[in-house]
């Protein structure tokens, strides 16, 4: 038999309490923009314009004025307590959704984010994933747009063997094992190079260095001084990737004499690559990180639709194909 209007909507009424959605517009049809009326706080990583965040702000005001929602939007110089502060502010103003970042942990995050679904916020994740938080919550809008970081890190390390790094050289890893599942994608660069038989030294990124990645450059200096035998350096931090090329000037590198692997298409990064001194980075496809969000809150605030986890890179850039990608990155979208 099929559904009437009103018992559609009864329906979906009982959906939406079952999901924990409370604020959800349960129209079928909409007149007006599908967002309108709704508010988003959405955490955007670094600092406002930097190029491992540009193409993410670009993402989500697109898909914010697509919508017809008002975005809020919220950066944190990569720092775990400030996303924690952030979420604290965004709770306050009482918003339709929540997008935040998981380099707290799930842990960080489990008793700030139970209390904004108890007061019917959605919320979602992005560049860095929350997994146990992601299980717990999907049924009620949480999803996650970002890239499956040992896999994005595991490939990084794999296009640096491809790029001539070779059984028994030694390779530099410059990442942040300690971080909770953000760690996940440097475990995956070492594990690729010890696959391919790299010898590899790891060195943890300092929260000064993870805020500020302009001071990377002395530490990379100082330790190519030490180890001038070493044949790679590889990194998951967009920051100091982009940072990479001036340390090897620095320390009197020719492009190519060291192997460098890392992440996101920041202007000096691309600089790297057309000179030579950066040979593979893992393109996150930041913008999808912005977009997909902001899309995943709207579409579980008006019609109830679970979380949606999107893996947002699979693929490396390399000198050979930067080329083609300049223009749009300069538009602030890849």
């Amino acid at each position: 038999m099929r559904m009437t209007f009103k018992t559609g909507t009864a329906a979906a009424f009982v959906a939406a309490t079952a999901l924990g959605l409370p604020g959800m517009v349960l129209a079928q049809t909409t007149e007006g923009p599908l967002g309108e009326g709704m508010v988003m706080y959405m955490q955007m990583g670094g600092k406002a314009g930097d190029g491992a965040t540009l193409a993410r702000t670009t993402g989500a005001r697109d898909a914010a004025k697509a919508f017809g929602i008002k975005l809020i939007e919220q950066y944190s110089l990569w720092q775990p307590e400030t996303m924690l502060n952030h979420f604290r502010e965004a709770q306050a103003a009482s918003p339709t959704c929540i997008g935040i970042m998981g380099h707290p942990g799930s842990d960080a995050f489990a008793d700030l984010v139970a209390e904004a679904r108890g007061d019917g916020v959605i919320v979602t994740s992005g560049n860095a994933p929350l997994t146990a938080l992601y299980e717990q919550y999907q049924a009620g809008g949480f999803g996650y747009a970002g890239v499956d970081l040992y896999t994005g890190g595991y490939i990084t390390g794999q296009a640096m063997v491809k790029a001539g790094l070779k059984s028994g050289d030694k390779a530099l890893v410059y990442g942040l094992l300690s971080e909770a599942e953000r760690g996940q994608s440097t475990k995956g660069l070492k594990e690729a190079l010890e696959a391919g038989g790299v010898a590899v030294d790891y060195l943890e990124i300092s929260p000064e260095v993870n805020s500020d990645s302009s001071l990377s450059v002395p530490i990379l200096v100082a330790y190519l001084a030490k180890n001038p035998d070493v044949k790679g350096i590889g990194t998951q931090h967009g920051g100091v990737t982009s940072f990479v090329a001036k340390a090897l000037q620095e320390a009197g590198k020719e492009p190519g004499q060291v192997i460098v692997g890392g992440i996101d298409l920041a202007p000096a990064t691309i600089d790297g690559l057309e000179e030579g001194y950066i040979s593979a980075v893992l393109d996150q496809q930041l913008y999808l990180q912005g977009f997909l969000p902001v899309t995943q809150c709207v579409l579980s605030a008006k019609y109830g639709f679970t979380g949606l986890f999107t893996n947002t890179g699979s693929g490396t850039v390399t000198p050979d194909t930067i080329g083609k990608l300049v223009p749009l990155i300069e538009a602030g979208i890849r």
